[in-house]
């Protein structure tokens, strides 16, 4: 064991991320992971452990390898090290075993972020989804989901969306496209229920809903749904992309900047938050 604590079979997103920056750290440094053993005096296999996130590491100790690989973006360091150091046990861990990692990374990361953006081209976002909305798309699923687990599914979506319309959540931005608005996933009347969500969500004080429309001059990315999480220091930020296996989770800085511009332009041709609410209550108008 290191710190008293045993390895993590299945590590979070965030002690994840936490050992790749290490890694990338010494690698950046040209330092092998005998060389990082021999700074806190223990076997080399616990610092490839800790950079797979299977074991903790103190913020204490964050801050000497940073210092030993000449680390020289102090906010990153201290960013890095207050990760480390969270031991919590957020609400989505009672629902594993019973909801697919993925899952718990996406709300753990919702938790912890500065900031939220999304956009989304068929689906409304995860977080603003309705019961008889997400209970449609969650039955959709191939191959088909036994109820306990579409159940389960169910009440972990809800409960995001509960954290997200609470007074005090972070900002939240949304781009959805005009295309998302028309699915009638659920039938007509959870496709009304689900416009009416979504009005509720965009006059909440911290989001920012904004659509875009079959009119738009352009659409940079089209065909994914994007979640980008803003960390403590940009270089901690990260992008989820929705895939059939799961989400997948990128953290390169080059990918971190291709989707901040993204995101930039589409929000650029997308309708204004008033136009946009207009929208919303024409297609529920037009069901």
């Amino acid at each position: 064991m290191l710190g008293g604590m045993a390895p993590r079979t299945t590590p979070s997103a965030r002690q994840e991320r936490v050992g790749t920056e290490l890694r990338k750290m010494r690698d950046s440094a040209g330092r092998t992971t005998a060389e990082a053993a021999a700074l806190f005096g223990f076997a080399r296999t616990k610092i490839t452990q800790i950079e797979k996130g299977q074991y903790p590491i103190s913020a204490e100790r964050v801050r000497m390898l940073a210092s030993e690989f000449q680390e020289g973006d102090a906010a990153f360091v201290e960013a890095l090290a207050a990760m480390a150091e969270e031991r919590h046990k957020g609400w989505w861990e009672d629902f594993r075993g019973s909801v697919p990692v993925g899952f718990l990374d996406i709300a753990e990361m919702e938790h912890f972020a500065r900031g939220m953006r999304t956009y989304q081209v068929s689906h409304v976002p995860g977080a603003m989804q309705t019961e008889a909305y997400a209970r449609a798309i969650f039955g959709e699923l191939y191959p088909p989901l036994p109820p306990r687990l579409i159940e389960a599914r169910l009440e972990h979506r809800l409960q995001r969306t509960a954290l997200m319309m609470r007074e005090g959540a972070q900002p939240y931005s949304a781009l959805v496209h005009e295309a998302a608005l028309h699915m009638l996933f659920g039938g007509r009347g959870a496709a009304k229920q689900q416009l009416d969500k979504l009005l509720e969500f965009s006059e909440l004080p911290h989001v920012t809903l904004r659509v875009i429309s079959f009119s738009s001059d352009g659409f940079i990315g089209a065909g994914q749904g994007v979640f980008y999480a803003e960390g403590p220091v940009p270089r901690l930020d990260t992008v989820q992309l929705d895939a059939v296996g799961g989400p997948a989770f990128l953290h390169e800085q080059k990918h971190l900047k291709n989707y901040r511009h993204m995101i930039d332009v589409m929000t650029e041709r997308s309708l204004t938050e008033s136009q946009s609410r207009d929208a919303i209550r024409l297609i529920k108008k037009e069901l």
